[in-house]
């Protein structure tokens, strides 16, 4: 039989697991039997040794609760686990795959358990027959080699279905792996849009900062500003001091740049021309407090 787990596979599965609750020992190895529709569970000295490892490693951390190393994983381990998202959809394929071949071979021994019943029903028969009667034994060898026919078609049913269930699930983690992916894709456009239009709301500047970290155009039609700034801050209520009003006007510009750099991503290149747009934010409003004649 082929391993279960290729080279380092067991190591990102631990993670799984323990992602979705702290867990002793002994309850991940009962999970991976589960997961393996008890086809196959790996040993302790498998799993104890990869525990303590990733332990060493700064993955996992544990707490001794009734006598018992419970283990959850950290940080560490969560951001190795995100990067290696891709890794993990394909391990759960190759999961069900698993689960598909050790049915099959299941069904193999089966048949193969089946034939040689066969073959030492008849002997047995052959052999009995000289003692008993031959009309008596062939009628027992009969029976017997029906019971086995009936318990052969029965283990070959449940590894039938077993390797239906494989697959069903096999393509149930597809279509939600590419659901999964479908939602991420709209989050991101929905986040973007908002973003796009939170800054388009707050006018030219942030419209221009806005266009440059979401990779659109940074462009911004004459008049936007004025159009857009009835509704940006609006619930910043005026104190009356137009020197703390102004303060905390810029204190929301800053605060949604930054969050949206933080959330977005931001390159050199994308600084560089932040600062441009910043410089000429920086002169408009200079020339908007220049005192008039």
């Amino acid at each position: 039989m082929p391993p279960v787990f290729a080279h380092g596979r067991l190591r990102l599965y631990l993670l799984k697991l323990l992602d979705e609750a702290p867990r002793h020992g002994y309850e991940v190895i009962r999970l991976l039997e589960e997961r393996f529709q008890g086809l196959y569970a790996p040993s302790a000295g498998t799993v104890y040794p990869r525990l303590s490892k990733l332990e060493a490693e700064g993955l996992v951390t544990y707490a001794t609760e009734g006598g018992r190393k419970v283990y959850s994983i950290t940080e560490a381990g969560r951001a190795e686990l995100a990067d290696r998202s891709g890794e993990l959809a394909d391990l759960e394929l190759e999961i069900r795959d698993s689960v598909t071949e050790l049915a099959a071979e299941i069904r193999s021994d089966v048949r193969g358990a089946a034939g040689d019943l066969r073959r030492e029903m008849r002997a047995a028969a052959t052999a009995s027959a000289a003692q008993v009667g031959e009309e008596d034994s062939w009628k027992a060898a009969k029976e017997e080699l029906r019971k086995a026919r009936q318990e052969w078609k029965e283990q070959a049913r449940r590894a039938k279905d077993e390797s239906r269930r494989a697959r069903e699930e096999a393509q149930a983690a597809r279509r939600q792996a590419k659901e999964a992916q479908d939602r991420a894709r709209e989050e991101v456009q929905r986040i973007a849009g908002q973003l796009q239009e939170q800054f388009a709301r707050s006018g030219g500047v942030l419209g221009s900062l806005a266009g440059a970290w979401l990779g659109g155009t940074a462009a911004t039609p004459a008049g936007a500003a004025a159009d857009a700034a009835p509704g940006w801050a609006a619930d910043l209520a005026p104190t009356g001091d137009p020197a703390r009003d102004l303060d905390r006007l810029l204190d929301r510009f800053r605060d949604e740049v930054r969050d949206a750099a933080r959330d977005r991503g931001v390159s050199a290149a994308q600084v560089a021309e932040a600062r441009d747009h910043l410089a000429a934010a920086a002169a408009r409003l200079a020339t908007t407090f220049t005192p008039r004649p």
